[in-house]
């Protein structure tokens, strides 16, 4: 029998509203893109999802191919928000244009309360 590969993604909320990230990863360029797209594809069929958004706290780098995954899930009938991109992604996202077709958000994410 053979195994299953571990999820790329990790998701924290299901529904139409739909909420990933990629598990605390700063630099994605070991992300195989061909198995995020059907894992996000699946996703995206089995929850009915109509936004898919992103959580890309600690995200330093997106590879390329991923850039044109978020841009073509548009054409899957779900709309793709990006959390808390770096500097360094919103930077690519300006330059490649995405940040005209996906909307960015920065939202503070809570910090564990440290114990006294």
């Amino acid at each position: 029998m053979e195994a299953q590969p571990e999820p790329i993604l990790e998701v924290y909320q299901t529904g139409p509203t739909t909420v990933v990230g990629f598990g605390g990863r700063d630099v994605l360029s070991d992300v195989n893109v061909a198995l995020c797209r059907d894992e996000l594809l699946e996703l995206i069929r089995r929850e009915e999802c109509q936004v898919v958004a992103f959580d890309l706290t600690g995200v330093r780098l997106i590879p390329s191919g991923l850039l044109g995954l978020l841009a073509s899930l548009r054409n899957h009938n779900a709309e793709v928000h990006l959390y808390n991109p770096s500097d360094d992604v919103r930077e690519v996202l300006a330059i490649t244009g995405l940040d005209t077709i996906i909307p960015i958000h920065q939202v503070a994410v809570p910090r564990p309360e440290s114990p006294e």
